[in-house]
C-alpha cells in the first residue's frame, strides 16, 4: 500500500494537506484548529476505525443471514493531553437496524474488534477500545 500527502495552502487556509492513495483517491486534511475545509488527520483515523469495523460487522451479519437493514458506528475518543496527542481511550457505539439477533450482533462486533479490523488492531496498541451495541428499536447490549 502506498500513500502520499501534499501541503496545499490556500489564500484562506494555510493548513491544508491533500492525501493521495495508491488506488487514486484523495482526502483533504485540515490542520486548522476549527477544521473548516476537512477533517484533521486524527479525525480521519477515527473515521477509518468506524469504517473498518462497519464493513466487518455488515459482512459478518450478512454471512450469518441476519436481516440487517442499517448500521451506524459512532466513536468518541480521548487523547493524551501532551504531544504526541494519540488516542488513549475510544468508545464505539454500534446502532443496528433490522431483526438481528442479539447474539449475532454481539458476535459480529467481537469478531471485528478481536480478529478482522486492522485499524482497531493498530489503535489498540495505544488505546483502550470498548463498545456498546444498540438496536434501532432502543435495546442496548453492554
Amino acid at each position: 500500500m502506498i500513500a502520499r500527502t501534499e501541503w496545499k495552502p490556500s489564500a484562506t487556509n494555510t493548513d491544508l494537506y491533500l492525501g493521495h492513495s495508491e488506488s487514486g483517491h484523495t482526502i483533504l486534511f485540515d490542520a486548522n484548529p476549527s477544521h473548516p475545509d476537512g477533517p484533521s488527520p486524527m479525525e480521519a483515523v477515527l473515521m477509518a476505525l468506524c469504517g473498518c469495523t462497519s464493513v466487518d460487522v455488515v459482512n459478518i451479519l450478512k454471512k450469518k443471514r441476519q436481516p440487517i437493514t442499517s448500521l451506524v458506528v459512532s466513536a468518541v475518543a480521548a487523547q493524551q493531553p501532551e504531544p504526541p496527542k494519540y488516542f488513549n481511550k475510544i468508545r464505539l457505539v454500534y446502532t443496528i437496524g433490522g431483526q438481528v439477533s442479539r447474539k449475532a450482533a454481539e458476535d459480529a462486533v467481537h469478531l471485528s474488534k478481536d480478529k478482522y479490523c486492522s485499524v482497531s488492531a493498530m489503535l489498540e496498541k495505544a488505546a483502550e477500545i470498548d463498545f456498546v451495541v444498540e438496536f434501532a428499536d432502543g435495546e442496548t447490549l453492554p
